[in-house]
This record gives C-alpha cells, structure tokens and sequence, in this order.
C-alpha cells in the first residue's frame, strides 16, 4: 500500500476583487474554463478596486474588529445602508454602535466603483 504524501494546505479569504487581480495576473490566455468563468462572474459583481478592497479589508479587521470572513462578505456585497450593513453583522456576539455603522457605510460607499 502506498502512503499519501503529507503537505500542508492554507487557506486565505479573498474578495471578489481579489480573486480579479490574481485571475487577471495569470493573464485570460492562460485560465481554464473554470477560471474563465469566474473571471466573467468577478468583472460583472467587483464593486471596488482590488486595492481599494484590500486596504478595506484591513481597516474593517483592524479598526472596526470585524471579523475577516464577515469583512469579506461585506466587500463582496458593499452594503449602501446600515440597515444592509447589520446583516452581515448579525451573526456576531458583539454589537457595533450605530456611529460606526454608519462610518462603515461612509466608507464603502467612498470605495464603490462607479458604473456607468
């Protein structure tokens, strides 16, 4: 019987407008059908740039204590209200004051991407 080789498997999070930068960096000619695809599904539903998205990210993590798979929920769907905002957050043990709900909104709505 021959044994499986061991290799250590991590996992990060990415954004929507992540996942367009690396498929983009591999360059169209080179994805897959799969990857094609996504590509396709990522350049219709991106809503930031991907370093506005990034720079997000950390500032939702690092400065308003959300955690990472809710901050990437958040920059995937880009709430325009607190209202829409709280869903995401509503699985959360902790509350976050309407003030900085509504600084979170701020925020995402100066990082939108603008389509004509």
């Amino acid at each position: 019987m021959r044994q499986m080789s061991k290799r250590e498997v991590s996992e990060n999070r990415l954004t929507l407008p992540q996942v367009k930068k690396v498929l983009e960096t591999i360059g169209e000619e080179n994805l897959d059908q799969f990857q094609r695809r996504t590509l396709d599904y990522v350049n219709k539903f991106s809503k930031a740039e991907p370093e506005k998205a990034e720079e997000l990210l950390q500032t939702l993590t690092k400065e308003y204590g959300i955690d990472e798979a809710e901050a990437v929920q958040i920059i995937n769907c880009m709430p325009e209200t607190v209202d829409e905002l709280r869903v995401f957050l509503a699985g959360g043990r902790k509350i976050i004051e309407t003030s900085k709900l509504e600084a979170i909104v701020a925020l995402l709505n100066d990082s939108r991407i603008v389509k004509e």
